[in-house]
């Protein structure tokens, strides 16, 4: 099952929710990017708020050179970076994968130069999910 929002893309494994971060992350190092920041949501509500949540963990993915072309062009454009990359469970016990969407987030610096680094970046990530 495919997922859509204005702001990002993904879709439903059948993988367990540890298979499934360990798949996304060797599918992205195919593509050029690394992990920069993993963030526990279910961990930090839990130990925060005493909050039992689902499995949710937001992956910080960075493929240098396009950062550095991205950077080079708009100092300010780290506000937007990285990728962020989110793997979660939903309440059907469903595992599901999605990509923030380069393209659109990227938009909002309306610069000429960016849009080919964007684009670039989402067939890359739109690789992943589909290695998924």
């Amino acid at each position: 099952m495919a997922t859509q929002v204005k702001y990002g893309f993904g879709k439903t494994v059948a993988l367990g929710f540890d298979a499934a971060i360990e798949k996304v992350t060797q599918e992205l190092a195919k593509e050029g990017f690394g992990i920069l920041t993993e963030i526990d949501v279910q961990a930090t509500l839990k130990k925060k708020l005493g909050i039992d949540g689902l499995p949710y963990r937001i992956l910080g993915a960075c493929n240098p050179p396009f950062a550095h072309k991205a950077l080079s062009a708009e100092p300010q454009i780290g506000l937007l970076l990285p990728c962020n990359v989110v793997v979660r469970q939903d309440e059907a016990g469903r595992v599901l994968v999605e990509f923030m969407d380069p393209e659109a987030v990227l938009k909002l610096v309306d610069r000429a130069e960016v849009a080919p680094i964007a684009a670039e970046v989402k067939a890359r990530l739109q690789r992943v999910m589909a290695a998924l």
